[in-house]
C-alpha cells in the first residue's frame, strides 16, 4: 500500500531530524550517511505502514484463570504455566516487576506473589525462632534456683537482666532523685575529650 504525500513529507522531516540529531552526537564517516539516511527511513516507513504486523496481543484472562492459579503449595505462572512457591524470584529472572506482571496479564493489585502454605510456613518459622518480639517479652529461660548447682555467677546475663528493673529506675516526676540520677551521669571532660575546661 501506498504511502500518501504528506505522510511521505512527515518522513522525511522525521528521518532529517533523526539523523541530523545521531551525527551531531557521534563520529560518522561521510560515506556511511546515505547507508544511514536510508536505513532510518525505511524503518519509519515500516512503523507507519498498514501492512505492519501487529504486536502480539495477550490473551485475557478470565477470573476462573486468575482463581485456579493460586493454589496454597504454589502460585501457577501465567509467563510458563509452572507452579512457583513464590513468583518475585522467577519474574525477577524474565525481567518484570511484581507490579508489571500484574499489569501485563490484567491481575488485581492484591494478586499474591506467595503461595500461602511457604508464607505460613515461614510465619511459624519466624514464631519458633522468636522473631517479631520484643525482648521483655520473650519468655524467661527456667530460674538456676531449681537445683542445677549453677549459680547467677555462672551467667553474666542473668546479672545484667536482674540489674535493670523497673525499680531501678528512677521516676522522672521526683525532683530530688531525678536530680540525684542526672548527676550520677554527668562528668567533668577530660584532656582527651578536646574540649577546653
Amino acid at each position: 500500500m501506498a504511502i500518501e504525500a504528506g505522510e511521505q513529507d512527515d518522513l522525511v522531516e522525521l528521518t532529517t531530524q533523526i539523523v541530523t540529531a545521531f551525527a551531531a552526537g557521534n563520529h560518522l564517516p561521510a560515506a556511511e550517511l546515505p547507508g544511514l539516511i536510508r536505513g532510518v527511513h525505511a524503518s519509519l516507513q515500516g512503523l507507519t505502514s498498514k501492512n505492519a504486523q501487529p504486536a502480539e496481543q495477550q490473551r485475557v484472562l478470565t477470573s476462573a484463570e486468575i482463581w485456579r492459579s493460586i493454589q496454597p503449595n504454589g502460585l501457577i505462572s501465567f509467563e510458563d504455566d509452572k507452579a512457583y512457591k513464590t513468583l518475585r524470584r522467577h519474574l525477577a529472572r524474565l525481567g518484570l516487576t511484581p507490579e508489571a506482571y500484574r499489569a501485563k496479564w490484567g491481575l488485581p493489585v492484591d494478586y499474591p506473589m506467595t503461595a500461602s502454605a511457604y508464607s505460613a510456613q515461614r510465619s511459624q518459622l519466624a514464631r519458633d525462632l522468636g522473631l517479631g518480639r520484643s525482648r521483655s517479652a520473650a519468655p524467661e529461660a527456667p530460674s538456676s534456683a531449681a537445683g542445677d548447682g549453677s549459680t547467677d555467677r555462672d551467667n553474666p546475663s542473668a546479672d545484667a537482666e536482674q540489674s535493670v528493673t523497673q525499680d531501678s529506675i528512677p521516676d522522672p516526676e521526683q525532683e530530688d532523685i531525678a536530680d540525684a540520677f542526672e548527676e550520677e551521669i554527668t562528668r567533668e571532660p577530660f584532656d582527651e575529650d578536646g574540649v577546653e575546661p
